[in-house]
């Protein structure tokens, strides 16, 4: 059997305010913006949050508008290639995949994008989302910094990942398109798009990694309950699957290969488009909701961050959050250290080389000029499923690159440790992913309790773990280990990354 490629030669296969202060009492702050008070969590501790009389927290509305950053950017970044002709991708090479109005986002330079009423609508079952001061695990450090969190577990679907799949299968709706495949790690994205497609009436099918889908059944059963047909990556089903069944019958997969066999899908069917979960410029804007909320949440309570932590593996939610800031950073209205944390055993911007390489593990996708590991790279079956990807988002790679932010990597027994204390202070329970974030806000936590210093620490807290307690009796049993990288291994995996000027 052909392998069968995306592409042809020239197409795609077919401070405090100093005035009078009210007190915002045991509220999520931006939660009361839809005319109901919240019926479970509040702020954390009974926490106080002073805010201005003309500031009122519970004015915080959902934005109408997804920022672009690419618009504010100086230098502007690298475009993907056909991975033909190494030139620069036409719009009509991506329409077997994604509708028209998506394709547009992709290569947009206007730095806002309305978000139409019916996607509003939908986001009003959870945003604005709420932005709560851990006064707990503050005390619990005993540190003078003040932390606050974005949580995003308040979604249907309980992580970040509705902000674009919403959009994402709207606009699908919109063109008539019947039904979308995707890939999904953890199962946060899977979840998040079945759900979509359960609200507008479209097929949803699913590559799960495999590693992932034996770890956390109940993701598979919240995508099946939305209607979603679910399978482990690599399968049978398709070709890619296939030849990396018969080079490793048990693969644990990775969203490298589960990318190829759903992209390998789309290309061969007329009524079906492919939405993919991070990565790509369209997906990332769709995710600035959470910053733009978060900006006027923290200038409603007087406060300014001094760090901004998020994980990243693909980068959505950690863009999602920066983004906005970056803006006004890139104003010269704050300057706050902005910082990706990500796990050690897929050190993608901390350890990858910032070159052309493909989305995907078969090759199938475009050129994107990112940090990489190898687009053959498998990383350990890490619990953090979501972040088990070879590259980093494009537009993450160039805001590197151009410094205006910083990377980390952090174990995941460390991760795990920071979760524990977070769960046993604030009492949520974070997905594996926001683990890393956790983590390094308390090493920053710790640095100011040494310094004396109040630093004001922003965290992405983007999912619960309601569905990932295996990993946590993994961790509470003594068998959870640390698993690192081999430098060998991704030598050997760099060295098949095409050769692209550039």
């Amino acid at each position: 059997m052909a392998t069968h490629s995306l592409f042809s030669a020239n197409s795609l296969h077919t401070k405090p305010s100093s005035g009078t202060h009210i007190k915002v009492e045991e509220k999520w702050l931006g939660f009361t913006a839809l005319g109901r008070k919240p019926t479970h969590l509040k702020l954390s501790n009974g926490c106080r949050a002073r805010a201005a009389l003309n500031a009122d927290p519970r004015s915080i509305e959902i934005p109408r508008q997804w920022y672009n950053l690419i618009a504010d950017l100086p230098v502007k970044p690298p475009p993907p290639l056909h991975p033909k002709t190494f030139e620069p991708v036409k719009p009509e090479d991506l329409s077997p995949l994604f509708p028209d109005e998506l394709i547009k986002q992709e290569a947009s330079n206007e730095r806002f994008i309305d978000i139409p009423d019916e996607v509003r609508d939908v986001y009003r079952l959870w945003r604005p989302s709420p932005l709560i001061r851990a006064k707990r695990l503050e005390k619990l450090l005993d540190t003078p910094a003040r932390i606050y969190y974005k949580y995003e577990g308040v979604s249907p679907a309980g992580s970040h990942k509705p902000n674009t799949a919403v959009p994402q299968v709207w606009y699908n709706a919109q063109q008539g398109i019947k039904k979308v495949v995707t890939e999904t790690g953890a199962g946060q994205w899977g979840s998040a798009l079945a759900f979509a497609c359960s609200l507008f009436g479209l097929e949803c099918e699913v590559w799960q990694v495999r590693a992932s889908y034996d770890q956390k059944p109940y993701r598979r059963l919240m995508m099946q309950t939305w209607g979603a047909k679910v399978h482990p990556s690599p399968s049978n089903l398709t070709e890619a699957g296939r030849k990396i069944l018969q080079m490793d019958p048990s693969s644990p997969g990775s969203l490298g290969i589960a990318i190829s066999e759903a992209v390998e899908i789309a290309a061969m069917n007329a009524d079906t488009k492919y939405c993919l979960g991070s990565v790509l410029n369209h997906v990332l804007h769709h995710q600035t909701v959470i910053g733009e909320e978060c900006l006027k949440q923290m200038e409603a309570i007087g406060e300014t961050p001094d760090f901004i932590i998020g994980c990243t593996g693909g980068g959505s939610n950690f863009a999602g959050l920066s983004f906005p800031f970056i803006r006004e950073k890139l104003k010269g209205k704050m300057n706050p250290v902005i910082r990706a944390v990500e796990p050690a055993a897929c050190p993608s911007l901390t350890k990858g080389v910032y070159t052309y390489d493909y989305g995907d593990t078969a090759g199938m996708t475009p050129l994107m000029k990112m940090h990489t590991l190898g687009h053959d790279f498998i990383p350990d079956p890490i619990h953090a499923g979501g972040l088990r990807y070879h590259g980093m988002a494009p537009l993450i790679s160039h805001v590197y690159e151009l410094g205006y932010m910083e990377a980390i990597a952090i174990p995941q027994i460390e991760c795990f440790e920071g979760a524990i204390q977070f769960a046993r202070s604030e009492g949520l329970i974070p997905a594996p992913e926001p683990t890393h974030a956790i983590a390094a806000t308390i090493r920053e936590a710790l640095n100011c309790r040494e310094t004396g210093e109040a630093k004001v620490i922003l965290t992405a807290m983007c999912g619960h773990g309601h569905f990932d307690l295996p990993a946590y009796d993994n961790y509470l049993q003594g068998k959870l280990v640390d698993l690192s990288f081999e430098e060998e291994k991704i030598q050997a995996s760099l060295a098949r990354v095409p050769k692209v000027g550039g």
